[in-house]
């Protein structure tokens, strides 16, 4: 076969990338698979649509997706414009590694071509397979509007009515196919969505007393949702003392300080918005506070207080549902590898009241601030998550089989065995994160 056209995107938060993609061991194990080199164009998309050879799109980190609006996004457009599919020629593939966030921001942008009507697929796997679809041309699910037996309609009612969400900053900068309708959540769901700019919660952070993090306990809940529920009274948890990162650098007290202060503010900032949950553009703050909302997301699910990063607004409103159904936190996840039917999910925070243990390591992204490798207990669970439109589910219940801590990926790591489900994730997922929680909704 001609050498296929390989195109990258890079995020600069990835400084432990390479330069040249054409280093990775991953790109040199699918060259000898294909038994061709790639004739590789870089960033540079110029004559993206125009070869004969199949044209592939490696996304090598997260955070890359705004990167893709910008550099191949007008070409998508003018194709639309004319009337033609994509390139007109083949769909577009994103080629995905198992590190570095590649998958999940490849499913982002998937999930943005599929709601615009055009056609692609995920390329990810072992190298020999990722030859073999190059070889075989277009995947059958790569249509926009290919459906898949993995999602169902949202069924719920008004089961958030009355709850009261913070989306604090707006949704990051990457999270391209995740927008919620806000009048909508209202009438499908009954949430209602409320705006606080981050710069409220930069300055609570900066009026805020300094807690003393040998002193610092949370309140862990068996309530649904918070505030609410059963009434049963919570429990006084004292957080871990520091201890040695496996990857990152090494943390100080500066640093816990400065993640638990981060904690009080979004807690003064859910009592005076009367606030059952929260979004966080958390990526805001390493520039701004040096540190991260990792920390503070893992106490206030573990109150009750559904929470996510990212200013994820899907994943918020999946979480609350979860909670609402099963009085359970849920962990908010990015897919990173798929090995068969062996899916590696990671996240630099979860929820304390998920884990049976945990230690504290930098975000992985940042290699600042405080993040959570925490340990799940291996069993059933299940894989959750509303669409943006809130008209459909996956609702997918698996099984956790371990729980990994790699170097190269979000810190927080668990195999989950789902057969079947990597056809979903592949060809037709609703965006990048999903929710994890044990048991069923």
């Amino acid at each position: 076969m001609a050498s296929p056209v390989l195109y990258t995107l890079t995020s600069g938060l990835h400084g432990e990338m390479a330069p040249d993609a054409r280093r990775e061991p991953f790109i040199q194990a699918l060259e000898a698979a294909l038994g061709t080199p790639f004739d590789c164009r870089g960033d540079d998309f110029r004559g993206y649509g125009q070869a004969d050879a199949p044209e592939v799109i490696y996304i090598r980190t997260g955070g890359t997706e705004g990167l893709f609006l910008e550099k191949v996004a007008p070409r998508l457009a003018r194709a639309w414009a004319q009337g033609t599919n994509a390139t007109g020629k083949q769909p577009v593939r994103l080629l995905a590694s198992g590190q570095s966030n590649s998958l999940a921001a490849s499913m982002e942008i998937l999930s943005w071509l599929r709601q615009r009507g055009f056609a692609g697929e995920i390329l990810h796997g072992h190298p020999a397979d990722i030859a073999a679809r190059l070889r075989a041309g277009a995947a059958e699910n790569g249509s926009p509007t290919a459906e898949t037996a993995f999602l169902q309609p949202v069924s719920f009612g008004r089961i958030l009515a009355g709850r009261r969400f913070g989306v604090i900053g707006k949704p990051s900068d990457w999270l391209i196919s995740s927008d919620v309708d806000y009048t909508a959540a209202r009438d499908v769901l009954g949430a209602e969505l409320i705006d606080i700019p981050i710069e409220e919660l930069v300055e609570e952070v900066r009026l805020g007393d300094s807690p003393d993090p040998k002193k610092a306990v949370f309140d862990a809940t068996p309530d649904s949702g918070a505030g609410g529920g059963t009434g049963n009274a919570p429990n006084r948890c004292r957080l871990k003392p520091l201890n040695a990162p496996r990857y990152g650098r090494k943390l100080d007290e500066s640093d816990f300080r400065g993640a638990l202060a981060i904690y009080g503010a979004l807690r003064r900032l859910v009592a005076r918005y009367r606030l059952d949950g929260l979004t966080l553009r958390c990526f805001d703050l390493l520039d701004v506070l040096h540190n991260t909302g990792c920390l503070a997301l893992a106490i206030l699910n573990a109150e009750g207080i559904t929470a996510t990063c990212e200013g994820d607004i899907p994943a918020l409103l999946s979480m609350a549902v979860v909670r609402e159904r099963t009085g359970n936190a849920a962990f908010q996840v990015n897919l990173s590898r798929i090995d068969g039917d062996r899916l590696l999910f990671a996240h630099c925070t979860v929820p304390l009241s998920l884990v049976r243990s945990y230690r504290y390591d930098t975000h992985f992204e940042s290699g600042i601030g405080v993040a959570i490798h925490g340990e799940l207990p291996e069993g059933p669970v299940t894989l959750f998550k509303l669409s943006p439109d809130l008209r459909h589910m996956l609702c997918l219940e698996a099984r956790l089989a371990e729980n990994p801590y790699d170097d190269n990926l979000c810190r927080t790591q668990v195999v989950v065995e789902a057969p079947g489900a990597a056809d979903y994730f592949l060809r037709t997922p609703i965006c990048n994160h999903h929710v994890l929680f044990p048991g069923k909704l």
